[in-house]
């Protein structure tokens, strides 16, 4: 069960991640601009090279680095895009409620209903609930342009899930890590081909200005701390773990609430939110059902 703690201070990172591209893209920063920065940004990890031994992977998993790099970049692409036209607050409970459904799906397709037993899919259905209701604040709007940025962000990244840990069953952990992200690199270069994206790209002050470039900066090194603990946990996670693993995400909107709490009650000109009592309750239950599904997974 080490992947357990190392999840969680995932979410904690992510829930910071979060937090931050709240705030960027609030800023008017364009979603395909933000995800280029991303990618970009996640390619430093090559610095890690000269310290393990790496090698050239084979054919076969290439193809599912670069299968897991393309999934990463158009879900992280479409979550952004999803961002900006709607209310943070409709579009990350959609997708945190639909991915873990969708990981548990392509689990049972790809490796087999007997990597499953009654215990893991009980915890997955509590850790699933409580994910649900500590998210969703409130009722979202659907349209067509909502429902399809959503479902495609939403498979996108269930994808990635499935796909890493294929590359982590085939080569160590960093190896791995290491090509999925200069492959995402490399995808996110392809983006210069447009005219129009290289004016964006090259102009000053679009993103990485006075006002945002700490922020940026900060919010990337929470995401990429959270990406490699992530990694780490579903390299290390059971198969039959996978959507246990990314059901746990309820803890990161405990993380959230708590960080946006704080911002709202000391530096509300940075962020006001109202919270109100049934709010509170709504944590409350949620951070129950959290506790309960950890317990089913340690002793029943």
């Amino acid at each position: 069960m080490l992947w357990l703690p190392i999840i969680i201070l995932s979410y904690l990172f992510f829930s910071l991640a979060s937090l931050g591209d709240k705030l960027i893209l609030k800023g008017g920063a364009k979603p395909k601009l933000y995800a280029f920065y991303v990618g970009i940004f996640g390619g430093l990890i090559v610095v890690l090279i000269p310290f393990i031994k790496f090698n050239l992977p084979d054919s076969a998993v290439l193809v599912w680095i670069i299968l897991e790099a393309v999934a990463f970049i158009f879900g992280v692409y479409t979550m952004f895009l999803a961002l900006e036209k709607f209310d943070a607050s409709k579009v990350i409970p959609v997708i945190g409620a639909v991915q873990p459904i969708l990981i548990l799906i392509f689990t049972l397709v790809i490796f087999g209903s007997e990597v499953m037993n009654e215990k893991n899919i009980l915890a997955f259905l509590v850790l699933l609930l409580a994910s649900i209701i500590i998210s969703v604040e409130k009722k979202p709007q659907i349209t067509m342009n909502f429902l399809k940025l959503t479902m495609i962000s939403a498979l996108m990244f269930s994808l990635d899930y499935i796909f890493s840990k294929i590359v982590f069953l085939n080569i160590p952990f960093l190896e791995g890590l290491i090509w999925t992200r200069i492959f995402i690199f490399l995808f996110v270069l392809t983006f210069l081909f447009s005219r129009n994206f290289r004016k964006q790209a090259f102009k000053k002050q679009v993103v990485l200005n006075k006002k945002t470039g700490a922020l940026f900066l900060l919010t990337q090194t929470a995401g990429g701390l959270a990406i490699f603990l992530q990694s780490f946990a579903i390299s290390l996670a059971p198969i039959a773990y996978l959507a246990i693993v990314n059901s746990l995400r309820g803890i990161q909107y405990v993380f959230l609430f708590l960080a946006t709490t704080f911002l709202s009650y000391f530096y509300p000109k940075v962020l006001k939110e109202k919270i109100s009592r049934k709010l509170v309750a709504q944590k409350i239950i949620s951070i129950a059902l959290i506790v309960l599904g950890l317990v089913i997974l340690a002793i029943y």
